[in-house]
């Protein structure tokens, strides 16, 4: 007799993204609870990054690290450390160079061993682009978001310091990395099967209402609306897995995992789409890193509006 087919699903959802064991500690690679991070805390495998950013007040994130953060953790910047310098025609937030990056890294005490644990205040958005860039960029395994962040964590009452930490610079190696997707193959395959968009921006945004970030509000055709929030419960945390492999399953509309290009709107809450879909279990999905912020720098680009 066979077993149900969501029973085994929901097996094998569990088996993949449960922590691994061996003969080091156990290692995570999506999410990681308080409780699970606060035993490891003092682990010198463990590096927590504090992510914490306002994309409004760029200083914001800083000052907030400066008055509490978690005990031990790093800062790193979204537009000084995870992001290189836009030119106008490359996003707000485009890719570093990998190898600048690796040394930004090893300037935080992150080795190629090192288990990382990113939070922000934000859902995990910004958390979630740090996840992105060393578990599916850089190839590294041990990458987590702490989930439910830092309003859990404080929340539940765990320790907060204002210490910032001595950090010891360390060599980090990057894996292979990732074959980011650019506009060019986005404009290649617009219409075409292959390629199914999904946009992680606010409703109002993809329907090019409200826009305050970008010079030009509306989508890139086609695309398809899954709001980064829409992958958290009412507690800030996110979704169980077979609730999202549901949800996502019906936003790909029958489609392959690793036919998913994920954007937003400078590369940022995207990989919080690229993240669920992993917790879901529906692993391959891609970034497309420049997002509709580089997308709608090019006047040639077609856009569109209104309801999808």
């Amino acid at each position: 007799m066979h077993a149900p087919r969501f029973a085994v699903e929901t097996w094998i959802s569990r088996l993949m993204h449960r922590p691994r064991c061996g003969l080091r500690a156990m290692i995570y690679t999506t999410l990681i609870s308080t409780a699970a991070l606060e035993a490891r805390l003092g682990d010198p495998q463990l590096v927590v990054v504090d992510c914490r950013h306002d994309l409004g007040k760029s200083d914001w994130g800083r000052a907030e690290y400066r008055r509490a953060h978690i005990p031990g953790a790093r800062f790193l910047h979204l537009d000084d450390h995870l992001s290189a310098r836009p030119n106008g025609a490359n996003g707000r937030h485009p890719l570093p160079d990998p190898a600048a990056f690796a040394r930004t890294l090893g300037r935080a005490g992150i080795g190629s061993q090192t288990q990382v644990v990113a939070y922000d205040s934000q859902g995990g958005m910004v958390a979630s682009r740090l996840w992105w860039m060393l578990r599916h960029w850089l190839g590294h395994e041990a990458a987590a978001v702490l989930d439910g962040g830092w309003d859990l964590w404080t929340a539940e009452g765990h320790a907060v310091s204002a210490d910032v930490p001595h950090v010891h610079p360390v060599q980090f190696v990057a894996g292979s990395t990732a074959d980011v997707v650019d506009a060019r193959s986005v404009l290649e395959h617009l219409g075409r099967p292959g390629m199914i968009l999904i946009d992680a921006r606010a409703p109002d945004r993809f329907r090019g209402e409200n826009e305050t970030l970008d010079p030009v509000g509306g989508r890139i055709p086609g695309a398809r609306n899954r709001f980064f929030r829409d992958n958290l419960g009412k507690d800030g945390r996110f979704k169980p897995a077979p609730m999202l492999r549901e949800e996502f399953a019906a936003a790909i509309g029958g489609g392959r995992p690793d036919e998913v290009v994920h954007q937003c709107g400078s590369g940022v809450s995207a990989c919080h789409n690229v993240l669920a879909m992993d917790v879901a279990g529906l692993a391959g999905s891609r970034l497309y890193a420049g997002s509709w912020s580089e997308w709608c720098s090019d006047p040639s680009r077609p856009v569109a509006r209104g309801v999808a």
